[in-house]
């Protein structure tokens, strides 16, 4: 569907109270230096319900503004401005751009038919955006959307530089609580620099994606008896004592096989090795555990390789594909603590020589996202659909929970034929277009 929003009002959200001197200068992580110089985002959908529709819907953005405010108070980094050269925060209280937006038709037309393209309109600008442009301006933005039938979409970008997957939801549930006056709010640790210190020479950043890349979003749901019958088919490479195959695991091996079985059919990539990449929460690997709301990049990835045609022995590579989650515990955050890469720089140079091609994968599967209520009840539908690098799936749990959604980012040629393939097609449904 075409959709042209039209931008209502465009202003900026200050921080309720002013940030204490002693923490205006806030130091960034060593993961946050190494984190990839892109742009994270969420829409999250609410309906309109029958008890709101007389309601203002402007009264109910102005109230969110203020609890934004109160919000940025309490996560003051994101009010700042990023000083790239000296990693850190200027914490500033400059504050976010906050953006108000009409949407010309149901909120239905674009839930029941999502395509990439119009989601990116309800984003206050496209997450494709190189970072140099914009990088040191905006750590956080939102924009509020209104639909013709009463329902609204609020859109969040957050600068991947300072926060994580993890983060992002901490920071929404809390500004959610504060909206609707919930008693207990969420109160943010800024514990990352301590546990990973900054580094004056990482010496390593990680590789992006070519941006010249046209790069095509499609949207994958296997439902809970598609992921059942992948799990059962896992399960032949499992002792009867150990935990069976999980559903982000069982999902994800699967569409890194059909990536192999269709990149190994391209003569021209036939003598690379494909590897799979897997975003790792450290907050629960690390002994002691973090909080699970302390906010930074607390994450690391989780590298498979795949020997040769693996791709037809589905149950063998899932259990690859745990044997490297598995490894990322608390030894291998101490490695993280001490500044050793060679591993990831190894791979970042191969990378870029085109000896190896990745699949990245990032759940938000755990994550609750469908706990933000702003006081209009929990929403709809969250997705969070683009980003801007090839051979990217973001998985996200269906509103029931049962499912999986995947948002399956790649070259404009690979998603021609991956799209169409039909042993994935026998698993997944297609849901959405570019």
């Amino acid at each position: 569907m075409a959709m042209n929003v039209e931008i209502v009002t465009r202003e900026i959200v200050k921080p309720s109270s002013p940030t204490p001197h002693h923490l205006r200068n806030f130091k960034l992580s060593f993961l946050d230096q190494i984190a990839p110089p892109s742009y994270t985002s969420i829409i999250f959908f609410y309906d309109s319900k029958q008890d709101d529709l007389n309601g203002d819907e402007f009264e109910r953005s102005s109230s969110l503004k203020k609890s934004l405010a109160e919000t940025l108070s309490r996560f003051y980094p994101l009010a700042g401005t990023l000083v790239y050269e000296d990693f850190s925060i200027d914490c500033n209280d400059e504050g976010v751009d906050y953006i108000q937006a009409r949407a010309p038709c149901k909120l239905s037309e674009v839930v029941e038919k999502p395509s990439g393209k119009v989601l990116n309109m309800l984003l206050p600008f496209d997450p494709y955006t190189n970072f140099t442009e914009l990088g040191k301006k905006v750590l956080l933005a939102v924009q509020y959307n209104i639909f013709e039938c009463g329902g609204v979409a609020v859109g969040v970008i957050f600068l991947h530089k300072i926060v994580d997957g993890t983060s992002v939801t901490t920071i929404v549930n809390a500004w959610a609580g504060t909206s609707r006056g919930a008693i207990e709010i969420i109160n943010p640790s800024f514990d990352a620099a301590i546990h990973f210190p900054p580094r004056d020479k990482p010496g390593f950043m990680m590789a992006q994606s070519r941006l010249e890349e046209k790069i095509v979003t499609r949207r994958f749901v296997f439902e809970k008896s598609s992921i059942d019958s992948l799990k059962k088919e896992a399960s032949v490479a499992f002792g009867p004592k150990e935990r069976g195959p999980s559903r982000v695991e069982a999902v994800s091996t699967f569409i890194w096989s059909r990536f192999m079985a269709i990149a190994r059919a391209n003569s021209a990539k036939e003598t690379k090795i494909f590897r799979a990449n897997h975003a790792v929460n450290l907050r629960e690997r690390m002994v002691p555990k973090l909080s699970e709301h302390s906010i930074g990049n607390l994450w690391s990835v989780a590298r498979t390789a795949s020997p040769v045609e693996a791709e037809k022995d589905y149950p063998s590579l899932l259990r690859q594909v745990r044997n490297a989650i598995m490894e990322v515990n608390d030894d291998y955050v101490k490695k993280l603590q001490e500044g050793r890469l060679d591993f990831l720089k190894n791979a970042s140079e191969k990378q870029s020589n085109g000896e190896i091609e990745f699949c990245y994968f990032t759940s938000w599967c755990r994550f609750p996202v469908y706990e933000a209520d702003f006081g209009w009840g929990k929403p709809t539908w969250v997705c969070s659909p683009s980003r801007p690098c090839k051979n990217v799936v973001v998985m996200m749990s269906t509103k029931d929970g049962d499912g999986i959604e995947t948002w399956v980012n790649m070259t404009e040629e690979d998603m021609a034929i991956f799209q169409h393939d039909p042993e994935l097609l026998s698993f997944a449904t297609s849901a959405a277009g570019e």
